[in-house]
């Protein structure tokens, strides 16, 4: 496999409600493997290599790139820097060498080594990756570097994550390192919007208008955050600085409800659902502060959710009634060829574009009783759907990550609702949030 093949060619399965090679799919080939053994560290630096190596193990194993050699394979000569590396004479070993990792039992295609030590009162990682199938060391190595971080458990996190990052980079994939999730919780007594780091950590509260916000949604370059609330008694949008929490103009049209922001990829226009004269919800068009309103959609039912395609401005899914039960459709941004995507059966609501434009994820209770929601994947262009979900609890809401491999979503499968992370073929379940009760995740770009 090509190591810097494109992660987000996509080759749709027709899999009609089956999981396998769903990963493989989306990346474009199989997924090679990589063999982590644990790093050693040198003096003072030991007591945190336990917290290193798992760290470094599961950012890898999570990013879903990589399938990951089983520990109980390795060899029992484990090299940690370069000059550990002794090429066979006559046939004969003389220490470590590549193919003790690329040939049985291991049969990894890349191996990750390196060491860590204490250095001018930093932890320090030095960290090598190589493609172990190559005939030598030059053309083995793909990098190695130098890493530091202040000598604490988040110091040991942040050197295995920035490692792992680099380790992705080279495959041509986005790590998820720094990048934050936005949701709504009630666990101040209102619905207020909180942020969190990508795996749970650094939650804090955003909104404080001890009131009710919903639905919030992030601008392409994530530098403004748009969500529906109760301020002004009826739902209508608020736009903040999503870096300050500074209150942003937005002018809501005069209405009973405004709900369900999403920006256009250049940010500067959005849509959304507003009732406006009369009659039900449908969708409307204006510029990111709520001027130059017009009308997109002229259902007699409830027309909400509308999500811009990232990578092509004049198509638009959103959530319609105009056909019986609530239905996911598409559009030309202008409302015209408006078609159905799902089937007519159950509900189905929640629409989500994958990065690359090809895929929504959307929340359906096809085969439910209504009211229980499963999360699924679609190949617009093919319709080809395949389901990630299966059964367990209520599971709404589901957004793509910015590496288009990882799925945030809600879900009360365990007893109460939480945000939930999973890869895009329902493996590698995480749950993010405890405290309250957590919903409507977007995650930055």
């Amino acid at each position: 496999m090509n190591r810097r093949t494109a992660l987000l060619t996509f080759l749709a399965p027709a899999l009609h409600g089956q999981s396998a090679d769903i990963i493989s799919r989306i990346t474009g080939g199989q997924q090679p493997t990589i063999a982590i053994p644990d790093f050693r560290g040198a003096g003072e630096a030991q007591p945190w290599m336990q917290l290193f190596n798992l760290t470094l193990f599961d950012e890898v194993a999570s990013a879903g790139l990589f399938r990951m050699a089983p520990k109980s394979f390795y060899p029992l000569q484990v090299p940690q820097a370069p000059q550990d590396w002794k090429a066979p004479i006559g046939g004969r070993s003389q220490g470590p060498w590549l193919t003790d990792w690329s040939n049985p039992t291991v049969k990894a295609n890349y191996l990750a080594m390196g060491y860590c030590a204490i250095q001018n009162n930093q932890l320090v990682l030095f960290g090598w990756l190589y493609d172990v199938t190559q005939p030598d060391l030059t053309n083995a190595q793909m990098f190695g570097k130098v890493y530091f971080g202040p000598i604490s458990e988040d110091g040991a996190k942040k050197i295995a994550r920035e490692f792992a990052a680099d380790i992705l980079a080279k495959f041509g994939a986005k790590s998820l390192l720094g990048s934050k999730i936005y949701f709504v919780s009630n666990r101040t007594g209102s619905k207020e919007i909180w942020s969190m780091d990508y795996d749970g950590s650094n939650q804090r509260q955003i909104t404080r208008f001890n009131s009710i916000c919903t639905t919030p949604v992030l601008s392409p370059d994530n530098s403004k955050l748009a969500f529906t609330s109760f301020l002004q008694g009826n739902p209508g949008i608020t736009v903040l600085n999503a870096e300050s929490a500074r209150r942003l103009t937005f002018v809501n049209p005069v209405s009973s409800i405004v709900a369900s922001p999403n920006f256009a990829p250049d940010g500067k226009s959005m849509l959304f659902s507003t009732k406006i004269g009369g009659g039900f919800p449908n969708i409307f068009s204006a510029n990111s502060d709520g001027s130059n309103l017009n009308r997109v959609t002229s259902a007699r039912a409830v027309e909400t959710e509308p999500k811009i395609n990232p990578k092509n401005s004049s198509e638009v899914v959103f959530v319609s009634g105009r056909s019986g039960p609530v239905q996911i459709y598409r559009m030309n941004s202008s409302g015209s060829d408006v078609e159905r995507l799902t089937d007519g059966t159950g509900t189905a609501a929640n629409p989500s574009w994958h990065p690359n434009g090809q895929i929504i994820s959307f929340s359906w209770t096809r085969g439910l009783e209504p009211g229980d929601f499963n999360i699924f994947m679609m190949d617009v262009a093919k319709r080809e759907i395949t389901q990630l979900t299966h059964g367990a609890g209520r599971n709404l809401n589901p957004v793509w990550g910015p590496d288009g491999l990882h799925l945030v979503f809600c879900s009360n499968r365990g007893g109460s609702l939480q945000i939930w992370t999973m890869l895009a073929d329902g493996t590698r379940l995480r749950q993010l949030t405890t405290a309250g009760r957590n919903e409507m995740p977007v995650w930055t770009h």
